[in-house]
């Protein structure tokens, strides 16, 4: 246990004194316009009709409706919040642990590491466009980016916080007491309910429709190359139906689909969406997942099974239920066969796959955060992680040492 009594705020901020008052943005994100005090998306796949006037993989086709209304302040805040370790058990895990910016909100790892260094069982999927979705999480089971925000906040897995610890140290933060009541014009204390909001808010402003790719949708032809043209002829066609399930403009369909993808060599057969009798239909089935930023986001599939995009498409070509486990009697979609495509065809999708690479919305990292604490490591720069470890360690002592004196 380090001695607390040097541990001091400036320790935490780095700036030698108290932290600055946070104010929270007043504007909406880029991409979004303000309606009376609702950000509201504005983009051109609004001009176009719906997906079934266009037919499968045509480019100029409407986007699914989006989550928007949320003000600018509770965007804002739930950026703080995305990044704060203060929502995490030990007080070094943020939400942007698993989902860092520069890895297409991923973190690049086959499955994902928790807040006490314990390994969980699928990868962290990617956050971009994630306003658009019905279905989250790999298995589908969260209707709603709110539900979906407290699932990790407190499963013993990944942040292994409880509902009553994150309230006491949010309503013990006089920073974060004031900036939500600015966001959500109450005086009472600090509600779960008001976290989760303030966390859907952000992830609804992760918006990625500004690629290449887009570019040529919409009527830029110079913007992909010849290569790529071949790719994405490839991944249109019947032969290969990619876009089948990985539907223009999300590049996905938000269904469940059972492809029989194997689980990496010494893990147990994962039965996704299909995990209880009710379900059997579905057993080892997942939610398509969008292509966006898909470059940046390896490994791949809901393991991490395939290091690179290359490998990933290889697999389709290799027969009907080439990976099922023995013993397992699986429904696989009817999209998958065996397109034979050639070494050459599946380079050619991977350059395609490179043309859905957008990062020019990427929110900025805070400064500071409200509690005082340091972005997590994976967040900051590499010559300021190892310092912001430490100072994170020493708080979170800081923290339970006060708990355990108000109790």
């Amino acid at each position: 246990m380090p001695r607390l009594a040097a541990v001091t705020v400036a320790d935490f901020t780095g700036s030698g004194g108290a932290p600055a008052q946070i104010e929270l943005s007043t504007t909406c994100p880029p991409s979004f316009e303000l309606v009376g005090q609702q950000c509201k998306l504005v983009n051109l796949y609004q001009q176009y009709d719906s997906l079934q006037s266009k037919g499968v993989g045509g480019t100029k086709t409407a986007l699914p409706a989006a989550r928007d209304g949320f003000s600018p302040q509770q965007i804002d805040l739930g950026r703080y919040l995305f990044f704060d370790p203060l929502l995490s058990a030990n007080k070094q895990q943020a939400c942007a642990s698993c989902h860092q910016p520069d890895k297409g909100f991923t973190d690049g790892k086959a499955v994902s590491t928790g807040a006490f260094g314990q390994q969980g069982k699928r990868s962290a999927p990617t956050l971009w466009n994630v306003g658009f979705l019905q279905k989250l999480f790999w298995d589908g089971r969260s209707p709603s980016l709110e539900q979906q925000a407290a699932g990790p906040l407190f499963a013993p897995d990944e942040m292994a916080n409880t509902p009553e610890q994150l309230l006491h140290d949010l309503n013990s933060n006089p920073q974060y007491q004031r900036l939500f009541a600015q966001a959500f014009a109450s005086t009472g204390p600090v509600e779960l309910p008001q976290v989760v909001t303030a966390l859907a808010a952000f992830q609804s402003s992760l918006i990625s429709l500004n690629s290449r790719y887009d570019h040529y949708a919409h009527g830029f032809h110079q913007a992909l190359n010849e290569t790529e043209i071949k790719g994405m002829n490839v991944f249109r066609s019947f032969v290969a139906r990619c876009a089948e399930c990985h539907t223009p403009p999300l590049f996905t369909n938000q269904q469940i689909a059972v492809i029989g993808t194997p689980e990496p060599e010494g893990r147990p057969f994962d039965a996704g969406a299909g995990s209880t009798a009710e379900t059997a239909k579905l057993r080892g089935g997942f939610k398509v997942p969008t292509l966006r930023n898909v470059a940046l986001t390896a490994p791949y599939m809901h393991s991490g099974r395939f290091a690179s995009l290359e490998e990933a498409a290889e697999f389709y070509s290799k027969g009907r239920g080439h990976a099922v486990p023995k013993g397992e009697n699986l429904l696989l979609h009817w999209h998958i066969w065996e397109p034979k495509l050639s070494a050459e065809e599946n380079q050619q999708i991977a350059a395609f796959l490179h043309s859905l690479t957008d990062q020019s919305l990427t929110p900025q990292l805070p400064a500071q955060l409200p509690s005082g604490l340091a972005l997590p490591a994976e967040v900051r720069p590499a010559a300021q992680a190892s310092v912001s470890t430490i100072k994170n360690i020493s708080q979170a002592a800081a923290l339970a040492t006060n708990g355990e004196h108000e109790q």
